[in-house]
């Protein structure tokens, strides 16, 4: 759910006008509910009733600070893809120790600043990687705690560029060899099995193979309990999110009451779906969301720049490009955009809405149909709170988006827009020229 709304015709982010923050702190700029992450973290936190979940958010999706300071007050841990991704919620001020670290290519600063952090587990790919860290572990007088990523081979039925749970996938260690992997581990003298894991992949619509991957793996989770002693099952992230009228899918009543078949997957169908499974275990349960949490909590405001009227094509420019969010033109990705003032008396436009970067992917939608809107006036990008800022660069020399968090009525810039100084700030000339 989100809470993103129109107020008579304009467009709200809770109790604040977003036009409001786009006069104060201009556009781009990306804007998220902490109400709407709350919530969002709360319904899954208690989607599998009767077990002993821990929520540890997938920091990847969105790493400000501020967000990561917010889940941390909620009691989550954190699923960490990169030592800097552990920095960056140490600099928030959470608490890392029920964090869990994942990634095929952990590094050996990482792994000894991970190591030093504390954290609950380590998330193995492969039988090197399990070397590295019993090697590091044993120079550091320690043992690290360790689940292998187990490879379930089952089709999340998702963006090619975002599963990760099948056989041709670079994740994991695969389901038939695990056993072996655990029986290497447990001869290891600086390491402690505590966990296996299960990860298949993002944006996932349906509940069939989240159901199939449990199904799969549970009876080795079983069997490694009984002869390691293991403490977590953790399934991983990937419950999908609403792109496509996002923004009349703030509501939890819109999702009840549409027929079931028709709904979006909601942790409760998700619950449903794996609970009966787990329950016989006796493992803790960890759940890596990433998008779920905060995906539809978050907007990206831009301005119109020019509207082009081409041959047989309009063409939208706005001052947001694919620096900002590269989410179309990496993934295809669909994101409902919509006029910060509504005005239901104007003409209908249909156009392609683009950026300003020099090269054509610069486009976010094509003969995308909105009410008639032109220079100076704003849009948001709906569902723009995961993967938008983090996945930003500097592509075209374009300084980075500023960041907003609001709350009930009031909002506050928690990180500022680039300045061209900051931009070059780490260059320097070389002394031969």
């Amino acid at each position: 759910m989100h809470l993103f709304h129109y107020v008579g015709n304009a467009l709200h982010c809770e109790s604040v006008d977003l036009a409001a923050i786009a006069r104060l702190h201009g556009t781009p700029t990306y804007v998220y509910s902490a109400a709407s992450m709350e919530a969002n973290y709360r319904r899954l936190a208690t989607a599998l009733p009767g077990l002993d979940v821990r929520v540890c958010y997938a920091m990847k999706a969105n790493g400000s600070l501020a967000v990561a300071r917010l889940f941390g007050n909620l009691g989550a841990g954190f699923d960490f893809v990169s030592g800097g991704e552990i920095r960056r919620a140490q600099a928030a001020g959470c608490d890392v120790t029920g964090s869990v670290f994942a990634g095929v290519g952990k590094t050996e600063a990482e792994v000894r600043h991970a190591l030093e952090a504390g954290l609950y587990g380590f998330h193995v790919e492969s039988e090197p990687e399990l070397a590295r860290l019993n090697h590091i572990a044993g120079l550091m007088g320690r043992k690290a705690p360790v689940a292998f990523r187990v490879n379930p081979d089952v089709d999340a039925g998702t963006h090619a560029k975002i599963t990760t749970g099948r056989s041709e996938n670079k994740f994991g260690v695969p389901l038939q060899f695990a056993e072996q992997a655990y029986e290497a581990a447990s001869r290891f003298k600086h390491i402690e099995i505590r966990g296996v894991q299960i990860h298949i992949g993002s944006q996932i619509t349906s509940v069939g193979p989240f159901a199939a991957a449990v199904e799969k793996v549970a009876p080795l989770a079983a069997q490694l309990r009984d002869r390691f002693g293991i403490q977590y099952f953790s399934l991983g992230g990937g419950v999908g999110v609403v792109y496509q009228e996002a923004l009349a899918s703030g509501a939890q009543a819109w999702w009840d009451a549409r027929p079931v078949a028709e709904r979006p997957l909601t942790p409760e169908a998700y619950g449903a779906a794996v609970a009966p499974v787990l329950r016989g275990l006796g493992l803790r349960i960890l759940l890596e969301p990433g998008r779920f949490l905060v995906a539809n909590a978050g907007v990206l405001l831009s301005r119109v720049e020019y509207l082009k009227r081409g041959h047989g094509r309009n063409f939208l420019i706005v001052d947001a490009g694919f620096n900002d969010l590269v989410r179309p033109a990496m993934y295809e990705a669909y994101h409902e955009i919509v006029p910060l003032a509504r005005d239901a008396s104007r003409p209908a436009l249909t156009a392609d809405i683009v950026g300003p970067i020099c090269e054509s992917g610069d486009t976010f939608a094509k003969e995308r149909t909105l009410q008639q809107v032109g220079e100076g006036e704003l849009l948001a990008f709906m569902s723009a709170g995961a993967y938008g800022f983090a996945m930003a660069s500097r592509y075209n020399a374009r300084p980075l988006a500023a960041e907003v968090m609001v709350r009930g009525t009031s909002f506050e810039l928690v990180n500022a827009r680039e300045t061209y100084a900051q931009m070059f700030a780490n260059e320097k000339l070389p002394s031969f020229l």
